[in-house]
């Protein structure tokens, strides 16, 4: 009798342990299921295109989209497959199975439409798949490339044609106000049946009257289908950037140009043309139009604006409330949000006289995004009171510009306690009377008696007439003399800004190049570059008294030629800024270039600032 309750008993744990696992294994199984729809987000009208739905799992009575057939005929479908993945990870071999049902469409007419979620069963369940938005254009002619016949090993050159293959900034904002992000996406525009292999030449915008900020995007050109003036093109994006306008009125973002290799089939002129391919790689050269901006000026600012544009918050901490008159305190302010982080200036921060006051240090960690540039500006504020009591360190109000609404919003962080006792074994200490404005400094009050062997003179003897005497009062004389010449001088530079940047521009460019050394040996492609350029062009603005929104490449070649700067130096210079910028936005050369055009940096430099006059 137990023997068989026992039994029982297992059997009954038995079924209950299989209908779980045949749940749980349901659930999972119902959680992994995936039906996708996938097609061409724009299409010709009248060019058939297909649709196409993945299942990881096998399903039946697929029903296609309500409303399908009123926009676009379904001119063949289903047509089905299925696929095996075999994937091996530590030893452990899993596969995976895709089923996969294809329909051929085409559009009835011209428009933007919804397609709507399709639906299949899987074991007894219904799923649905994703919606879809497809953009119907009328079809464009396509128009044949024509090239010109050149001579046998030469470069062919072809012009595409302006709306065949072109290349263009595009702008998410173009009326802003001064310091306000917009966003600049550098476009190639390239017809569906254009195959273009690659690039010659490069000169992407330099964004003069801007400040900026790169957006990091993959080395490799990504090609995907865009609608653009009722016609599709292949388009990749060659640069997005952040800018930040630093002036009011209209700033033009000027042409530039680029060489594309592009891939052109030709006509067998002989018998030995059969041997070899019928394509032949061309060149042609493509040019932006100006794309322009305008900049409306900022209201009148309040006193507490520090020249934050964009939507943020501030918040405050402190390190300890609870001090000794030995202790420093570090009052941590954080401005968090989106916009000009960078070019925030410090807050100001009103502080009891009480205190002792240092430099406060500031620290920005931004990141710039499709959505702009966000991130914080860590302000430490460091001081140290004086005297025993109880402060209150005051809120510190932070005001900002919102673009959004046109207005300056006002926000302060909260004040804080501070509660300071006495501190001990204080050499030097600050010792306060009744009155807290008269101030004593003891140092020692005791002064011990002088042991050891004095020095003892003649009594009656006097410095004052001697030969050592006169001496000293005419060399006092003669330097002080010296201090005042030696002081005018530094007045009158230091009142000169040109000569100070003058003076000052080769050992900046050095401290420069010694940071993109820094960069190279780290492997960081573009921040080696970019520190290159800044090297160069702040040596030049700072060299050359034009400011860096005004030097280009052109500029900076006419006034090195003015200043009888050899031209094979010209020629290394700008070997070294167009080898930056086409790095920037290629892919990385290796460690051997980036040193090679390191010491090429580094001499040019010095030469330069040999033969440049002052």
């Amino acid at each position: 009798m137990v023997v068989q309750r026992l039994q029982a008993d297992k059997m009954i744990k038995k079924l209950i342990t299989y209908f779980l696992f045949f749940i749980l294994t349901a659930g999972v199984s119902a959680e992994q299921t995936k039906f996708e729809m996938s097609a061409p987000n724009a299409v010709e009208m009248g060019k058939q295109f297909r649709l196409s739905f993945t299942l990881n799992e096998r399903g039946s009575n697929l029903q296609l989209p309500p409303g399908l057939t009123d926009n676009f005929d379904v001119l063949m479908g289903p047509s089905t497959g299925q696929s095996t993945r075999m994937q091996s990870i530590n030893g452990r071999t899993t596969t995976e199975v895709t089923f996969s049902y294809t329909y051929i469409l085409r559009a009835k007419e011209t428009g933007t439409f919804e397609i709507r979620p399709a639906t299949i069963e899987v074991g007894g369940d219904v799923f649905e798949s994703n919606s879809l938005k497809i953009q119907v254009v009328k079809a464009k002619q396509q128009s044949t490339p024509q090239s010109q016949p050149q001579g046998e090993g030469e470069q062919q050159s072809v012009d595409l044609g302006g709306e065949n293959l072109f290349v263009r900034v595009e702008m998410n904002k173009q009326n802003v106000f001064r310091g306000e992000q917009i966003i600049a996406t550098v476009k190639l525009y390239v017809s569906p049946d254009i195959p273009v292999s690659g690039f010659d030449e490069v000169n992407l915008p330099t964004f003069e009257g801007f400040y900026t900020q790169d957006i990091e995007i993959p080395q490799q050109i990504n090609f995907s289908r865009e609608v653009y003036n009722d016609r599709i093109y292949q388009v990749g994006i060659l640069k997005k950037t952040v800018l930040f306008p630093q002036q009011n009125g209209k700033i033009t973002v000027e042409p530039f140009s680029m060489s594309l290799l592009v891939q052109q089939r030709v006509r067998q002129r002989s018998f030995f043309d059969d041997f070899f391919s019928g394509v032949r790689t061309v060149k042609t050269t493509v040019t932006s139009d100006p794309v322009s901006v305008n900049v409306k000026d900022l209201p009148p600012e309040p006193a507490n604006y520090y020249g934050g544009v964009g939507n943020f918050n501030i918040s405050s901490e402190i390190n300890n409330e609870n001090i000794t008159t030995n202790d420093a305190v570090t009052l941590k302010v954080t401005i968090s949000g989106s916009g000009n982080i960078r070019l925030i200036r410090t807050p100001e921060l009103e502080l009891p006289t009480d205190f002792e006051v240092y430099d406060p240090r500031s620290n920005d960690n931004v990141q710039t995004s499709d959505n702009g540039v966000s991130g914080t500006k860590t302000v430490e504020y460091l001081f140290q009171p004086r005297f025993e009591g109880d402060y209150t360190i005051p809120s510190v109000e932070f005001a900002y510009f919102n673009p959004a609404t046109g207005r300056y919003v006002t926000k302060a962080t909260r004040e804080h306690s501070l509660h300071v006792t006495k501190g001990t074994d204080q050499p030097g200490a600050v010792v306060s009377s009744t009155r807290r404005e008269d101030l004593q400094l003891i140092g020692q009050d005791i002064r011990y008696i002088k042991q050891g062997n004095p020095s003892l003179r003649e009594k009656g003897f006097t410095f004052f007439g001697t030969p050592l005497f006169y001496s000293v009062y005419g060399g006092s004389a003669l330097l002080f003399l010296a201090l005042i010449a030696v002081y005018r001088k530094k007045a009158r530079e230091n009142a000169n800004a040109a000569l100070v940047r003058n003076k000052k521009a080769n050992r900046i460019a050095v401290k420069r190049l010694k940071t993109a050394a820094g960069f190279m040996k780290k492997n960081e492609n573009e921040a080696f570059h970019e520190a290159i350029l800044k090297a160069f062009w702040g040596y030049l603005s700072d060299k050359l008294g034009i400011p860096v929104a005004n030097l280009n490449r052109d500029s900076a070649v006419e006034s090195l030629q003015q200043r009888n700067v050899e031209e094979a130096l010209v020629n290394d210079f700008v070997d070294i800024i167009e080898q930056c910028e086409f790095a920037q936005y290629a892919p990385s050369e290796g460690s051997e270039a980036r040193s090679d055009l390191y010491k090429k940096a580094v001499s040019t430099m010095s030469k330069l600032e040999k033969q440049i006059k002052k």
